[in-house]
This record gives structure tokens, C-alpha cells and sequence, in this order.
């Protein structure tokens, strides 16, 4: 039976930004499915738990994650609540594991705290679940500065335009990979595809 990947989006989004992403994963020979919840009314806790109800529903042989943005962090909470929650390997696409500088900034101010909603609870601006192990696990990070942030905040170092390269630094990972793109830009990328793909059957990101 065809390996499942579990697609996760990001705050804001829907999973149609996933569309490409999901279409190319398919073409490399794995079955898809999107994980969808509500990135601003419910807590990373609450759509952790739902994550973790989705994937043990599921009638698949071998399930890969591949997260974007918050939905990296929604997916380390769900592992740390459910360490053996799947038996494949995972991939987080320019998630800010160590809290968003873009989040504390809009935090500061009570007019725009809806744009964060609840998922800035104790997670977007401190950090989310750590990694202890357990899977394969590999981050892909973006270093072309195009997006929100420029307009929010600014950053100091390398990013993709709304999530810096240092937030995305996690321990304990199997392997880590940068490419020149923008935030949204990763998930519509060629390049990312085919390392995604390369790392959830071999568990590296080079050829």
C-alpha cells in the first residue's frame, strides 16, 4: 500500500495554498490528505488534539506529516502529546518553532491581536512544543525576504519575508535545508517539492 502524507497549513490559511504542493507529492507516488482546522479561534493545544483524532483515523500503512508555518507547530504539539502518533517521517516548511517576532509585535497592540487569534497563546510568541525524537524529522527554511514582515516589523539575519531563519532552528533534527524563497513561496517551489520527497523516503534532503 502508498505511503500517506498529512498536509498541515499555516495560520490565515485553508490548505488550497497546498494545492501544488500536494499535486507534486502525489505525482512522486504518495497518497495526500489535508489536514484542515481553524487557525485563529482554536489554540495550537486543541488543533493538536484534532490532528492527532484526524491521523488515527486514518487507514494507511505508513503516514508522513508535512507542516507549514504554524501547522509545524500544531504538529510538534501533537507528537508531544501522542509520541507514537505516526510511523513515517516529517517535514516543517519555515515554521517559527521558537516564537514569531511578527506575533509579539502585533501582540503589543490590542487592535491587531485578532490577526494571531488564539494560536498566539503560549506558543507564536514564546515557542512551541520541543523535539525530543522519535521520527525522521527535517525543517526547510526560506532566506528571500519577501512578505508581511518586511511591513510589521522588519528582522535582523536571514528570512523569508514573514518568519526569520533563526525562528525556525530546532534540536534534535535529522537534517535541515535552506532555500532562496519567500514564505508562501515554499509550499508553491519545485525545488522544496522534490526535497520533501527525497527526505520523506530516504530521510535526507540531498540527492
Amino acid at each position: 500500500m502508498t505511503d500517506t502524507v498529512v498536509l498541515v497549513h499555516g495560520i490565515w490559511m485553508t490548505g488550497l495554498e497546498l494545492a501544488l504542493l500536494k499535486r507534486r507529492l502525489h505525482r512522486q507516488g504518495f497518497r495526500t490528505t489535508l489536514f484542515h482546522y481553524r487557525s485563529l479561534c482554536k489554540p495550537v493545544e486543541h488543533n493538536a488534539q484534532r490532528l492527532c483524532a484526524f491521523i488515527n483515523k486514518l487507514d494507511a500503512p505508513r503516514v508522513h506529516i508535512v507542516a507549514h508555518s504554524l501547522g509545524g507547530i500544531v504538529t510538534l504539539q501533537a507528537l508531544h502529546d501522542q509520541p507514537g502518533l505516526i510511523d513515517g517521517r516529517i517535514v516543517l516548511l519555515g515554521s517559527p518553532v521558537n516564537g514569531s517576532v511578527i506575533a509579539r509585535r502585533l501582540y503589543r497592540y490590542r487592535l491587531l491581536r485578532w490577526m494571531i487569534g488564539h494560536s498566539a497563546e503560549n506558543v507564536l510568541l514564546q515557542g512551541g512544543a520541543r523535539w525530543a525524537g522519535g521520527q525522521s524529522l527535517g525543517t526547510i527554511a526560506g532566506t528571500r525576504p519577501v512578505g508581511v514582515g518586511w511591513l510589521l516589523v522588519g528582522f535582523e539575519g536571514p528570512n523569508d519575508g514573514t518568519v526569520a531563519l533563526a525562528e525556525t532552528v530546532l534540536e534534535n533534527v535529522d537534517a535541515t535545508i535552506s532555500f532562496y524563497s519567500s514564505h508562501f513561496g515554499l509550499v508553491a517551489s519545485r525545488a522544496v517539492a522534490a526535497a520533501v520527497s527525497r527526505f520523506l523516503r530516504q530521510g535526507r534532503f540531498g540527492s
